[in-house]
């Protein structure tokens, strides 16, 4: 006798892997919305504290301004990958820095999370812990690992937002100044408004040690806007990656390889006295197998 599957159940089916699409369409413009050329305001300021130290000292409020360019340089239905550029100096004569990378990847699976002293922990998530979610993966000016952290994209009552809480290095303008605690319990919030978009943060500063408990020295808030201005602002970032995107793409290779073995990764702070990045701004540091070696010269 055969069965037959109830009519019921087929339109219920579709009906949820329309819906999903759909759904997963919205998280692609959102995230898409992020690129663009933008003036960006960088707030941050210890709120509170719980050190012992009565000699203990916050880190200063900062705020800085600067112009931005962010462009897609991987656009698939599973992956977005954005590079952002800074642009400094003389408006007619200005400088570009290469500055972060953020990949978006769906239901992403495979996890370095940050373990403290320049070493990342490989996991490796079930289906069911990310389904339906986007991984955002963090990259330091020279592609190497920052954070990563997966969340669900929520599109309700007129707000698009993404969310999640992950372990991080230092910034840049904490880990030159402090060596008073190692991890940064970063809480993100990506979320795209009427001009632009905002990332919001409340993080933690984190001492951690092998075998002991977390102890939070001190909480910090973050607010970078990102407000939307005309593409033309940022012409000169534009020309500038035209002519940079093939060696980037050589250095996102080789870490692509890195990345690819699976298993926790532990990064020198510097080789012979010289940080990553200062070897791969060299504009003289053009070929494959100069690129590679640098970069697995820093792999531990």
């Amino acid at each position: 006798m055969k069965k037959f599957v109830p009519v019921l159940s087929i339109i219920l089916a579709f009906s949820l892997s329309a819906n999903a699409q759909k759904k997963k369409t919205q998280d692609q413009e959102s995230i898409k919305e992020m690129c663009g050329c933008f003036e960006v305001t960088f707030n941050f300021t210890e709120t509170f504290n719980y050190s012992n130290d009565s000699l203990y000292r916050p880190s200063e409020t900062k705020v800085d301004k600067g112009l931005e360019y962010a462009l897609a340089i991987e656009d698939e239905d599973n992956k977005i990958s954005i590079q952002h550029l800074l642009q400094v100096g003389r408006p007619d004569d200005p400088m570009i820095i290469k500055h972060w990378r953020q990949d978006w990847l769906f239901e992403n699976q495979d996890f370095y999370m940050y373990n403290g002293d320049n070493n990342w922990t490989f996991e490796k998530k079930s289906k069911d812990d990310v389904k339906g979610q986007w991984t955002q993966k963090v990259y330091q000016v020279d592609d190497s690992p920052r954070y990563e952290g997966s969340g669900t994209w929520v599109h309700v009552d007129g707000k698009n937002y993404w969310e999640n809480i992950t372990t991080a290095p230092l910034p840049r303008r904490e880990y030159t100044k402090r060596s008073d605690y190692n991890i940064t319990l970063r809480g993100n919030r990506h979320e795209i408004t009427n001009f632009g978009w905002v990332h919001d943060q409340d993080n933690e500063k984190v001492v951690r040690v092998a075998g002991s408990e977390d102890i939070i020295l001190a909480k910090e808030k973050g607010y970078n806007t990102y407000k939307r201005v005309d593409e033309s602002r940022c012409q000169a970032s534009k020309d500038w990656w035209i002519a940079q995107e093939g060696k980037w793409k050589l250095v996102r290779s080789k870490w692509d390889d890195v990345y690819g073995r699976d298993k926790d990764l532990t990064l020198a702070e510097k080789v012979d006295n010289k940080v990553l990045y200062k070897y791969l701004f060299d504009d003289k540091i053009i070929e494959t197998k100069e690129i590679n070696s640098i970069i697995e010269s820093f792999v531990k």
